[in-house]
């Protein structure tokens, strides 16, 4: 690469800091929203697991009702039927999930214990099979990902009412820690002089 090929990148570069240094405020701002909604979650973790199958099924209706009408739209194209099963078939599964979060949770829960051991004990056996460095990393995640599938089977149907809550709580908490650092470190970067 040329030089000033280099130095409009670094211009660029800078540019894109300065912004991101600008901005360090509202980043750090949404990480403790975050922290916060996440704390909730967790505390709340029936209702944030309701919550969060209410607002996927309504999402799914959505995403119904536009491939529906997508394909009434585009009624000369091939693949009516298609957007048209495809549009209902998401209308219909959306609308058992509006009318019936607590069973869905359950039932996804289940789903989500059996990936996690199936996972698990994939991880374990290829730590302990393949021979490649810091492979105990890969045996711990195995473990772990083993441990929770089994304490979310044993305590399921019971588990399916929070787990999903749980988890969406601890995903906000770790994403605002993540922001409000990535948010401390835009504000300690060096203004540019103009």
């Amino acid at each position: 690469m040329d030089t000033n090929a280099q130095m409009t990148l670094t211009a660029l570069h800078m540019v894109g800091l300065q912004e991101f240094r600008k901005r360090w405020g509202f980043i750090l701002a949404l990480g403790i929203i975050l922290v916060a909604i996440g704390t909730v979650a967790l505390g709340a973790s029936l209702f944030a697991t309701l919550a969060t199958m209410v607002f996927v099924g309504w999402l799914m209706v959505v995403g119904g009702v536009v491939e529906a009408s997508h394909a009434f739209w585009m009624k000369n194209w091939g693949g009516f039927f298609l957007d048209l099963l495809g549009g209902l078939l998401y209308l219909v599964v959306g609308l058992m999930i509006v009318a019936n979060p607590a069973a869905t949770a359950v039932t996804l829960t289940l789903l989500i214990a059996v990936f996690l051991i199936f996972g698990g004990v994939f991880r374990v056996v290829a730590a302990v099979i393949i021979q490649f460095p810091n492979r105990v990393w890969l045996l711990l995640h195995g473990v772990i990902n083993l441990l929770l599938g089994i304490s979310i089977w044993k305590s399921w149907p019971l588990s399916g009412l929070w787990v999903i809550g749980l988890f969406v709580g601890i995903e906000m908490i770790c994403n605002g820690w993540s922001l409000i650092m990535l948010g401390l470190a835009a504000k300690r970067i060096p203004k540019l002089e103009s």
